[in-house]
């Protein structure tokens, strides 16, 4: 099914106020569905021209992931790199799979949103968003500690990330 498909689809389900039902078909379209996910739910909208997405739960326990209302307001490719960011989440901090540390979620998190390593299905977004992505991935890696171990792990990452941030400016 390709993109403008997709859209009619959400579109059918907006229209009838099935904001929860259209997440839930497009996790399903993009195969994002994980064991650990416990399902959507809404969380207050920002504004009219930002989104957050959260995912909340007791790491090694079921995630909930915590949409806005007005989620498919905006760009589908950024909506699906927004849902697929949460839905790593959700993956990090499955039983047997805990990823212990905030900042290295993140990082793995705003790393997948540039280079679809997990989620290839993924599309793209726009060059404006993949460098605050980029940069909200190297606010992370900061955060890990200066020559942490953490840091020395992820340090090729960080390299891909300035270098595509790079070719960008």
């Amino acid at each position: 099914m390709n993109l403008e498909q997709i859209n009619l689809h959400l579109s059918a389900y907006k229209e009838h106020d099935q904001i929860l039902d259209a997440a839930e078909y497009l996790i399903r379209s993009f195969k994002l569905e994980h064991e650990n996910f416990a399902g959507f739910s809404f969380r207050p909208e920002l504004s009219s021209n930002s989104i957050l997405l959260t995912t909340e739960g007791k790491l090694g326990g079921p995630q909930k992931v915590m949409i806005p209302k007005n989620l498919f307001d905006f760009d589908l490719n950024l909506v699906l790199n927004m849902v697929a960011h949460e839905m790593l989440h959700v993956r990090q901090k499955a039983p047997g799979q805990v990823v212990e540390d905030k900042n290295e979620r993140e990082f793995q998190a705003y790393y997948e949103m540039l280079f679809h390593k997990v989620f290839p299905q993924i599309p793209e977004v726009s060059d404006f968003h993949k460098k605050a992505f980029g940069n909200k991935a190297l606010e992370y890696y900061k955060r890990m500690g200066e020559g942490s171990e953490l840091q020395q792990k992820y340090r090729e990452q960080k390299v891909e990330i300035e270098q595509l941030i790079n070719t960008l400016s």
